[in-house]
């Protein structure tokens, strides 16, 4: 893909940066002249990510609400901020576990809630027009076998991004979440190796195919850019026509 975007001269926060689509949003954004600061759980991998693109990174559990608040008093204002810090716990639900249930909950939806209400704070204190996107998923839209409390979180996601759109909005900050369908990441690309397995997945995508991790990577950053400057509060399927039943 050629597609470009110059966000030169702006400060970006990228969390769940460690792998998968915040590794590839970190470095984009480095790539495009951002300021990334690149926050995850994973040291050995955010400090090669820093080697590879210059950014800053930040070793930080999202799930930890007192580790978040002492790590944003020490953060700048952000102009861009992407939620993309996320855990997947799988079982049916006949099985559903209080544990499970609460721990998916904590990464997936609280912890968005607290990074973007910490960043749009102090977005508005400094008078920062910017943009905040959170990496929800199709299941926040459908359901997904043995994904209740993935599906639940990831709709609550959706449910905060309109929730920010409306108190933020006033202070010109926009915010928006993308809802990809099966990405191919390295560990998503192990995960549905085997040909029945992903058969069965792709033939509910009338594109005919999982996304390919840029093609998730685009639509977020142009809803970060100027391009989107009037969109605010959407949740944006990348999913290849899989959500429209």
């Amino acid at each position: 893909m050629t597609i470009t975007f110059d966000f030169s001269n702006r400060k970006a926060l990228v969390t769940g940066a460690s792998s998968g689509i915040g590794h590839a949003v970190a470095t984009q954004l480095a790539r495009s002249g951002a300021a990334v600061t690149a926050v995850g759980r994973n040291a050995e991998a955010l400090h090669e990510l820093a080697a590879q693109t210059g950014c800053t990174p930040r070793v930080l559990d999202v799930a930890d609400p007192q580790a978040l608040d002492q790590a944003f008093a020490e953060l700048p204002a952000f102009d861009l901020v992407v939620n993309c810090a996320g855990i997947a716990l799988l079982e049916p639900a006949l099985e559903l576990k209080a544990q499970s249930f609460d721990a998916v909950m904590a990464v997936n939806a609280r912890a968005a809630a607290l990074v973007a209400a910490r960043c749009g704070k102090a977005m508005a204190a400094a008078g920062v027009r910017g943009s905040i996107v959170n990496v929800s998923s199709q299941a926040a839209l459908v359901a997904l076998d043995a994904h209740l409390c993935y599906c639940a979180s990831k709709a609550a996601l959706d449910a905060i991004t309109r929730s920010l759109c409306l108190e933020l909005g006033p202070h010109g900050i926009r915010v928006n979440s993308v809802n990809p369908t099966v990405t191919l990441t390295p560990m998503a690309e192990q995960a549905w190796a085997d040909p029945a397995k992903s058969a069965a997945a792709i033939a509910g995508i009338p594109l005919g195919r999982f996304a390919r991790v840029e093609e998730v990577v685009a639509p977020i950053l142009f809803l970060l850019s100027e391009g989107a400057s009037m969109i605010s509060g959407a949740s944006l399927p990348v999913d290849g026509g899989y959500t429209i039943a």
